[in-house]
């Protein structure tokens, strides 16, 4: 049995107020995270959620001397490796619930985005991992084969605070090395989420939007990169009544311009030139192959001037300035990639055959990022006092400063009385020096000689 009856014992105090403010326990409980006997699941999570603010894994807590009253390293595996828990929707609860409290520190007239994106998940030196496969990275920088996942990840960002919706752990039909484990139950989460890593990623991204979208999430436009900007995907996300903003490249794709097709080339050469700020280049409104109508901005690449790139918006009220503004929210989803890989340890902290404790230790990892964004926000919001301070300045601004002078003098002669003669007549003697002080408008006010 545990020895400590309180959930919150193993937190760090700066956490324990966020796990309440953020309710993430009860988002664990109706996601159907729970046990009947043993140590409990809130408890187990909390206990990786801090494993990273001991600057420690599992082995290293283990046989270190705060080892005890910790659970076995059997119980932890079995909790991770569940197949039964709904990860996504304890995810997806903890992290619109999130959002709603941020959206209330936030302008209404901010502009709000989902953003779309995918990042090299590595196990290099693994080989027997279900569902294991040999990916190839398309960064530019490294262009390169590994062996591992691709982690489609959904995102919201308001310009300031960045929260992760959802995300799957793809795999490669053509180059995968193990299947899936014949004794997963069919009816269970984890097997519908290892069917879902072999579904193409536009379809992915389809369904997180629809789930994202459906649980009460506000935004206004999807950001993708030039790997997800294609037409049957926008056309999906319209549907979904979402506006798309991405950058595409020039490939077969034709766009209709003044009844002439063009390929994306020479459509810069044929778009009017933009007056105004010199980074935009040009702009054109123009036709897909659909009949679905966009608009088109070029900008200059500044890491090669001699080339260009073009974001394509579906939202054509958008100036072009505006449309460069609000695509530059995209970077925020790879300072998540980064923060997560290189300081919240995904990847790394813990090692296990099982799909299922991917998908859970990921989801954790997640659920560091959420808390730390959400202390990150409440640390740095200067409205989160919310309307106090305004309040007490419209309360001095209504008492006149001639009242207040005379109560502050009253005050002061009160304090003079119930004091002894010597400490009385000092503060006589320096309240006759302030008032002989004083201009001679206030002396005029308050009736002084």
């Amino acid at each position: 049995m545990i020895k400590h009856l309180d959930l919150f014992s193993q937190l760090p105090n700066e956490f324990k107020l966020a796990f309440r403010e953020l309710k993430i326990l009860k988002h664990l409980r109706s996601a159907g995270i729970k046990k009947n006997f043993g140590y409990s699941c809130a408890s187990l999570l909390q206990l990786i959620f801090c494993l990273i603010f001991h600057n420690k894994n599992w082995f290293r807590l283990l046989i270190s001397k705060q080892d005890q009253g910790l659970p076995a390293k059997d119980t932890v595996y079995r909790f991770l490796n569940y197949p039964k828990y709904a990860w996504r929707q304890f995810l997806l609860s903890l992290s619109s619930d999130t959002i709603k409290k941020v959206s209330n520190l936030t302008s209404i007239n901010r502009v709000k985005v989902l953003v779309v994106d995918d990042s090299a998940y590595e196990k290099n030196r693994s080989k027997k991992v279900e569902l294991l496969s040999r990916c190839f990275e398309h960064n530019p920088t490294k262009n390169r084969f590994y062996r591992g996942f691709r982690m489609l990840t959904l995102g919201w960002s308001d310009g300031f605070s960045f929260m992760p919706i959802d995300f799957a752990l793809m795999t490669s039909k053509n180059s995968i090395m193990h299947g899936i484990d014949d004794s997963i139950d069919k009816r269970t989460s984890g097997y519908r989420r290892r069917i879902e890593a072999l579904e193409s990623a536009p379809r992915l991204v389809s369904k997180m939007v629809n789930r994202a979208l459906s649980s009460g999430i506000e935004a206004s436009h999807v950001l993708m990169d030039t790997w997800f900007t294609n037409e049957p995907l926008i056309i999906e996300l319209l549907e979904e009544g979402i506006d798309v903003i991405g950058m595409i490249n020039d490939k077969k794709q034709r766009y209709s311009y003044h009844d002439k097709s063009y390929t994306l080339k020479q459509l810069f050469s044929a778009a009017v030139p933009y007056q105004g700020k010199k980074d935009i280049l040009s702009s054109a409104q123009v036709q897909t192959k659909s009949g679905l109508t966009v608009k088109i901005v070029f900008i200059k690449n500044r890491n090669k001037k001699s080339e260009w790139l073009a974001i394509l918006s579906t939202d054509l009220t958008l100036s072009e300035a505006e449309i460069i503004r609000i695509y530059g929210l995209r970077w925020d989803i790879e300072v998540f990639f980064k923060t997560i890989k290189s300081f919240l340890r995904l990847q790394k902290e813990f090692q296990g055959r099982s799909y299922d404790l991917l998908i859970s230790h990921t989801t954790i990892v997640f659920t560091r990022y959420i808390v730390l964004s959400w202390q990150h926000r409440c640390s740095n919001d200067t409205r989160t006092l919310g309307g106090i301070f305004y309040e007490m300045c419209d309360e001095v601004n209504q008492k006149d400063w001639v009242i207040a002078l005379k109560q502050l003098i009253d005050l002061l002669e009160a304090l003079a009385s119930q004091t002894s003669k010597k400490i009385t007549n000092v503060i006589k003697n320096q309240l006759q020096e302030w008032m002989s002080g004083l201009p001679t408008y206030i002396k005029v006010c308050l009736s002084i000689s």
